[in-house]
């Protein structure tokens, strides 16, 4: 198996419980995924899950699905329990969220292509910020790149920090939202599961902060396709508003 794609989900949240199971358009967000993740033709696709009612969903709708334990502390963690249920073990994989029902196949093609690279090992998407309300959204995770698109840092806090004009906006291309997908070559994947939570993963509750911490590189490649991740439930009613505009 050369790629597959694993898409992690949990019924319990602090912000929005039950949210994989919550309906877009008459159809779950699981679903969704799911539908957009199978259309990229990867080996390989399944929902990874610690909750029976999940499981039992996405075995309803014909899709596979891997029962996990439920102490793993994030998506990472399940990633990596649901590969040693695997048959065999891909040489790639690729992490889906859970609240990203409008994930384009392309996407996931520019990830795959990026881990192609022997020097590539982690890989993951950003979008542009359009809008300056999505700047101060502790919820819209910023990232910022070094000058070979390896991300630099990742904040819930916008970054970088204009010293000198703080109300400026706009034309200045420097600020980027980060997408929910990860690629990541099979060995390091499993490397990082090992780490211990580092501070600065404590501080800003982002995973990928320990990743950086402990010298692992991410690409970081850019999209323009604007996803709508569902977060909360006025998510939800954003995205019902934009499947009607664009479906």
């Amino acid at each position: 198996m050369n790629s597959a794609a694993i898409i992690p989900a949990r019924f319990a949240s602090s912000r929005f419980p039950g949210k994989p199971l919550a309906l877009i358009g008459g159809k779950s967000m699981i679903e969704r995924v799911y539908n957009q993740v199978t259309a990229a033709g990867l080996d390989y696709v399944a929902v990874a899950t610690d909750d029976s009612r999940i499981y039992n969903h996405v075995k309803a709708f014909g899709g596979e699905v891997i029962m996990t334990s439920d102490t793993c502390i994030n998506g990472t963690e399940r990633i990596a329990e649901a590969i040693s249920h695997l048959a065999s073990r891909p040489e790639i994989i690729i992490n889906i969220q859970g609240d990203e029902p409008f994930i384009l196949p392309e996407q996931i093609h520019s990830i795959v292509k990026a881990l192609r690279d022997p020097g590539t090992g982690i890989a993951t998407l950003k979008k542009r910020i359009d809008h300056s309300d999505e700047l101060n959204n502790p919820n819209c995770v910023k990232v910022v790149s070094d000058r070979d698109d390896f991300a630099l840092y990742f904040s819930r806090s916008p970054i970088p920090y204009q010293r000198d004009n703080r109300d400026f906006w706009p034309d200045f291309p420097v600020y980027f939202k980060h997408l929910g997908i990860y690629g990541y070559k099979t060995d390091i994947l499993l490397d990082l599961v090992k780490l211990p939570e580092s501070s600065l993963q404590k501080l800003e509750s982002l995973e990928q902060l320990c990743w950086l911490e402990n010298g692992f590189l991410i690409k970081v490649i850019e999209t323009n396709f604007q996803s709508i991740a569902i977060d909360t439930p006025q998510d939800l009613i954003n995205a019902e508003t934009w499947l009607k505009l664009y479906k």
